[in-house]
């Protein structure tokens, strides 16, 4: 079992930065990629990013590309995404998952999530 515990999140002006982390616990050994996810009220989870923990290779939905970057520390067991030049549209909860994945991509279903930390962006 792996346990996710998100934090960051909060309320800032369009144009503004946050970043959130997501604390990876328990037998992180079997994972090998890690993502954020995010839902709005009244939509769909969205894949955001995801990265491969071993080499770090990344990728990202086309509506955050160039203003948010997904970044790991292995060491401590820490998973980041900044997320700069913030929308009223990237309001959301957003979510840290992880799992063993074939191909590393912020989409389809992970083994473990966390429980969500509320962005809120306003105009």
């Amino acid at each position: 079992q792996v346990q996710l515990v998100e934090s960051g999140g909060g309320s800032v002006q369009a144009g503004g930065s946050l970043r959130l982390s997501c604390a990876a616990a328990g037998h992180t050994s079997t994972i090998d990629c890690m993502a954020w996810f995010r839902q709005a009220p009244g939509k769909e989870r969205e894949g955001v990013a995801a990265i491969r923990t071993e080499g770090g290779s990344t990728d990202y939905v086309d509506s955050v590309k160039g203003r948010f970057t997904i970044s790991q520390d292995n060491a401590n067991n820490r998973l980041y995404l900044q997320m700069n030049s913030l929308k009223p549209e990237d309001t959301a909860m957003y979510y840290c998952a992880a799992g063993s994945r074939w191909t590393c991509r912020p989409s389809g279903d992970f083994a473990y999530w966390g429980q969500g930390t509320q962005v809120t962006v306003s105009s």
